[in-house]
């Protein structure tokens, strides 16, 4: 067994799981990335990945996996520089433990991040929210939880795994109705509910008749919704809801969108940009600024207070030669 085994076993055991307590979500996302970069290695040297040493995986084969990624699996560079940065982790660990490769893991810890277009984000308007909530069927069960996930989402901003893993216990529906999710980063919060919300919340529960840590949002079975599963029921949904609001059709609904339109609704009201990324877990407030970038309403109103400078539209035209003539007497 060559150095990269042991210290790839030890990276996931000793820093992800015991130094660093990483979540589930990078651990399997870290363990991808090196399944498909071995699988990768394997293909251009021809060796089983317990016989691939350092000297294998140098910054040359490094740069080429990540050029297959875009290529030959087609994925984007978000996906490209997320698969770096659990590289980099990697080979940051190693570094301490394998100090006679130091020059080659250098320079596979220099190669940089690909710059890439960062979209406007999408979010739905008041008219949007209202068909899209209006489109399950509610004379069903599986309508009325839909109708109950996608209030919820479109009001607290929670994240799609925050809300597939909201239990009964977080839900509070006393006085100061609220609910407690466990979000990114291992950080607890509490998000306040409407008064709408907290009604609809409050008859789902009554009907779903599940206790302590029963999902709030489960399947027919009474298991947890699966993130692709709430993917497809929006989807569905937002299908349903373009034939009432076309300008639904021209958008690409995700659960994400649902948490933008709760950041741009509080933003529209005048909530500062520092409690809305409170509001919504971000670590920093720079993160909630792309919110900012897409406000046209924000940019009318800056644009109404100012001073258009002094400019008269048209196009030149030479001066007639007679009447210059004229003008000389």
């Amino acid at each position: 067994m060559t150095a990269i085994a042991p210290t790839l076993q030890a990276f996931f055991t000793d820093r992800l799981m015991t130094q660093r307590r990483a979540s589930p979500h990078t651990i399997t996302s870290y363990r991808d990335t090196m399944r498909l970069l071995l699988g990768y290695a394997q293909q251009r040297t021809g060796k089983n990945p317990a016989d691939l040493d350092f000297t294998d995986l140098d910054a040359p084969l490094i740069g080429a996996f990540l050029a297959h990624l875009e290529t030959g699996r087609r994925n984007n560079v978000t996906t490209r520089n997320a698969r770096l940065t659990a590289i980099h982790s990697l080979y940051r660990y190693a570094a301490l433990h394998v100090p006679e490769h130091a020059a080659l893991v250098a320079r596979v810890l220099a190669i940089p991040a690909k710059r890439h277009h960062h979209p406007t984000i999408c979010f739905l308007t008041r008219e949007e929210i209202g068909a899209l909530l209006s489109a399950p069927d509610t004379s069903t069960w599986t309508g009325r939880r839909d109708h109950a996930l996608l209030l919820a989402g479109v009001q607290t901003g929670l994240r799609v795994s925050e809300l597939i893993g909201l239990t009964i216990n977080d839900i509070d529906l006393n006085t100061g109705p609220h609910l407690r999710c466990h979000g990114k980063g291992r950080k607890d919060r509490c998000t306040p509910l409407t008064r709408q919300t907290a009604e609809v919340l409050r008859e789902w529960l009554t009907e779903r008749r599940g206790t302590g840590t029963d999902p709030v949002f489960p399947t027919r079975r009474g298991a947890r919704l699966s993130r692709d599963a709430v993917e497809r029921l929006t989807a569905k949904h937002a299908s349903t809801a373009a034939q009432a609001c076309p300008s639904l059709a021209g958008k690409h609904l995700t659960p994400h969108v649902l948490r933008h339109s709760a950041a741009m609704a509080l933003l529209h009201s005048g909530v500062d940009i520092t409690v809305i990324a409170l509001w919504l877990g971000h670590e920093s407030p720079a993160t909630t600024r792309v919110y900012l970038h897409a406000d046209m309403a924000l940019k009318e109103q800056a644009l109404a207070r100012m001073t258009p400078p002094d400019s008269q539209p048209g196009r030149y035209t030479a001066p007639d030669t007679l009447l210059a003539f004229l003008n000389t007497l």
